[in-house]
């Protein structure tokens, strides 16, 4: 049975009370699933990391950074270095968030500098990708994605795969107004995923996860988990609450234990 990863970012949401007291929770409710089995991480705001990561386990919870600079310093006034990160012995850093893209205009050349910065300083590195709408609607979708694992990943060698996680995020269904893929498209687009990295690292990118994300709740989380190119769901507003995420955690672990 291969292990699922299930995580959140919190975004601009949770002061640094309600992110340490949903960590909490969470590390309370999920604890007795076994780790072997999944692999559970949260990513909440800067300000609340320092308070985050010395109230959890980490044994329980990854905890990770929502953006980096791909400068160790230097004048880049309202940055956050990667030895800052390290400073506080965070576990991953989510690189390439379609906000990120699509509000701050961060372009697929600056996301590989962030990556290959990230991997050399050894954190677990989640490159988000994803396509708009209108390039759905031009059915270029498979472009777009392959487009930005090549360029995201490009001068990465094979040696730091073991480091790479990918969340496949459809821009369109991200948000308070996304509209959930279908799961047979979502599956297409992982596989589409999973044949670039082989391309990109050989054999050995089978063991990179790919997660999908995009509008995940408990009425298409179940479906989503049994697809078999899909490891692990990032699931959005629907994990804000530790009873509600524990819940889906559990219901999916279920349904892709029952299909396989």
């Amino acid at each position: 049975m291969k292990k699922l990863y299930f995580g959140t970012n919190l975004k601009m949401y949770k002061n640094i009370q309600e992110t340490t007291a949903y960590l909490k929770d969470l590390v309370n409710l999920t604890m007795d699933i076994s780790r072997d089995e999944i692999e559970l991480f949260v990513i909440p705001s800067y300000t609340s990391l320092s308070n985050a990561i010395t109230c959890v386990d980490r044994d329980y919870i990854k905890l990770g950074s929502q953006n980096m600079c791909w400068e160790e310093e230097g004048q880049y006034t309202g940055e956050i270095s990667p030895l800052m990160l390290k400073e506080m012995n965070l576990d991953l850093v989510m690189i390439g968030h379609s906000e990120r893209r699509h509000i701050f205009g961060e372009t697929d050349a600056t996301e590989n500098k962030k990556v290959k910065c990230a991997l050399e300083h050894n954190f677990t590195t989640l490159l988000c990708i994803g396509e708009t709408l209108e390039e759905k609607n031009y059915g270029i979708s498979n472009e777009v994605l392959r487009t930005q694992l090549k360029v995201g990943f490009h001068d990465v060698k094979p040696e730091h795969v073991s480091n790479i996680w990918v969340a496949y995020e459809p821009v369109w269904a991200i948000g308070v107004n996304g509209l959930p893929a279908a799961v047979d498209y979502v599956e297409e687009k992982h596989q589409v995923i999973k044949k670039c990295l082989i391309e990109l690292f050989g054999e050995v990118a089978n063991k990179i996860p790919v997660l999908y994300g995009g509008s995940v709740n408990p009425s298409n989380a179940n479906e989503l988990i049994i697809q078999p190119s899909i490891d692990g769901l990032f699931t959005g507003r629907s994990a804000w609450q530790a009873v509600a995420f524990n819940k889906l955690i559990r219901d999916a672990k279920q349904a892709h234990e029952l299909n396989h």
